[in-house]
């Protein structure tokens, strides 16, 4: 059994990643000052990632653990971490350096591209399946964990095809389960199965409905397909993204009929949800299972719950009434991988001193070579100003905005940024920037009588609203440090300084919100409202987070 459990459900990753980004080197042990899961006593305490990993799925290979999560608009897309004990994680790369069609993907496209993604290795190669519903079911595929990856293949055109995972079985026929996106396919909670062709490149049939959850598990999506001791198993969430609860189906026969069976729930803890992710095992037996909980303007962050196999029906968290049905831990016992690995996070602070951005930088859209420039003589990344489009009604609408996730509840981020804006255009603006459906900003803003430091928010940005801005003070000296500070509940308060001593706070609060589908998200912008034949730019020294004190 547990040869065939390793070949149909192992997994990795398929990263499309960037040709620089893939020569860059994984950074070893980097540990955040906001949030750290290993308690370093042999327990870990949950979220292991508290940052926007939204739709987890997760895989072994060998002693590696890979985990990939929806990316959405945001590029390079598909994120991929690595962990040695599923507790210490760190961002290997990304499967899109550019999402396909390109030229859709030049322009904002929030809530829609890259939604839950699964990956899988089979026969020495590594697979990511991934839908966009607006376009159908995409393929990409490596021969090693580090790329180059494939082109992505769409397996299947078609709207409202979403969450899609591959099984190969044991006589070679390979299936694909799926769900259904209400929004644009006209109906929701219900899980398919198409067979794919042998190199799991192109469906081979219309497909067939194997559940329907409509009575008693609405909203079912995410499934994960697997098989164990001659049972072949979907996992998948009902009930709603905040709300519902784990179900897993099982069968004799890839098309059912399926039993089900719930095997976690929030129960009496915080948790809510919980929402799907992956079933893993370690290399000693264990099994376990990643997931993630919904936290609002936080994102979709990652849970680890230990599980177990009772009467071939697994049994996720903490069973304390013996029924079968989970509830979620907030600590426990690390994994037992047969060792014990150094502590170690995704990155969140950065220097600018490397010749590639960090791979934990995202853009709103596929980026243009011009908008960036890793200025390594100066230690700096550089941001040259890009015309927002003419059809942009504020931020929510501009491609070329720098950011990555909330990496914790609390945290203070500080930027130090030098503008160098181009005399003739008179209307560039760069600074710090804290996005979602709505959003704020500290910046330098240049016009014909001068640069002055603005503090700009936007509410309701995803419905077209304009900005307000407020004028803070004139500059003689175009060196800034900007300041965020994110406190519980996402209220958010910045601050400047000439300095990077004394701090100026803005007497104000802005409540970060939720983007579409995703978390808030902080970074860098540098724009600008008309077109010459030339940008000004903004060199930004570095990017730190601090723990709020």
């Amino acid at each position: 059994m547990k040869q065939v459990f390793q070949v149909t459900f192992l997994g990795a990753c398929i990263l499309f990643f960037n040709n620089a980004q893939a020569q860059q080197p994984e950074a070893k042990n980097y540990i955040s000052k906001v949030w750290v899961s290993d308690l370093g006593n042999g327990s870990y305490k949950n979220p292991v990632l508290n940052a926007d990993y939204s739709d987890p799925d997760a895989c072994r290979v060998g002693d590696d653990f890979y985990l990939v999560a929806s990316s959405f608009d945001a590029i390079p897309g598909l994120p991929i971490l690595h962990s040695k004990d599923l507790v210490n994680w760190a961002i290997t790369g990304h499967a899109l350096k550019r999402q396909p069609p390109f030229e859709h993907f030049e322009k904002t496209q929030h809530g829609n591209g890259v939604w839950a993604p699964a990956i899988r290795y089979h026969n020495h190669e590594f697979y990511i399946y991934y839908p966009d519903p607006d376009f159908g079911i995409y393929m990409t595929k490596a021969k090693q964990a580090a790329g180059p990856w494939s082109e992505p293949i769409l397996v299947e055109a078609g709207k409202g095809l979403i969450d899609p995972c591959p099984l190969w079985d044991e006589d070679g026929k390979v299936y694909l389960a799926y769900a259904y996106a209400g929004s644009r396919a006209g109906i929701k909670s219900i899980i398919a199965i198409k067979q794919l062709n042998a190199e799991g490149s192109a469906t081979l049939d219309e497909g067939k409905l194997v559940y329907d959850g409509h009575t008693t598990d609405p909203t079912i999506e995410g499934p994960k397909l697997y098989k164990r001791n001659g049972y072949y198993y979907i996992f998948a969430p009902a009930g709603g993204v905040s709300t519902g609860w784990q179900l897993v189906l099982r069968s004799k026969s890839i098309y059912g009929p399926y039993e089900r069976k719930v095997v976690m729930d929030q129960g009496t803890t915080s948790i809510n949800g919980p929402h799907q992710g992956a079933w893993v095992d370690t290399p000693n037996g264990e099994h376990w299972f990643l997931h993630f909980q919904d936290k609002g303007a936080y994102g979709r962050v990652v849970h680890l719950q230990p599980m177990k196999w009772v009467n071939d029906w697994p049994v996720i968290g903490i069973d304390k009434d013996g029924n079968g049905n989970g509830e979620p831990v907030l600590t426990y016992k690390k994994p037992n991988v047969g060792k014990v690995y150094p502590v170690a996070t995704p990155v969140d602070s950065d220097e600018f001193n490397d010749v590639v951005l960090g791979r934990q930088w995202q853009w709103q859209a596929n980026p243009k070579a011009t908008w960036s420039f890793m200025n390594v003589t100066q230690g700096a990344l550089r941001l040259y100003s890009d015309k927002i489009p003419g059809e942009a009604k504020n931020n929510w609408d501009v491609p070329n905005i720098l950011l990555q996730k909330f990496p914790a509840d609390e945290f203070i981020v500080t930027t130090k940024f030098t503008f160098a804006p181009n005399e003739k255009l008179q209307s560039e603006k760069t600074g710090l920037i804290v996005m979602g459906q709505s959003y704020a900003s500290l910046a330098l803003k240049h016009s014909k009588e001068g640069i002055y430091l603005v503090y700009t928010t936007c509410k309701d940005a995803a419905k077209g609203s304009a900005e307000t801005e407020k004028i803070l003070t004139k500059v003689s000296d175009a060196t800034i440090y900007a300041r965020v500070t994110v406190r519980k509940g996402a209220v958010c308060k910045f601050s400047y300084s000439t300095d990077g001593k004394q701090f100026e706070t803005v007497n104000e609060d802005f409540q970060a919100e939720a983007g579409r589908w995703i978390g808030a998200k902080v970074g860098l912008f540098c724009t600008r409202t008309s077109q010459i034949n030339d940008s000004g730019f903004a060199d930004f020294d570095w990017f730190r987070f601090e723990p709020v004190q």
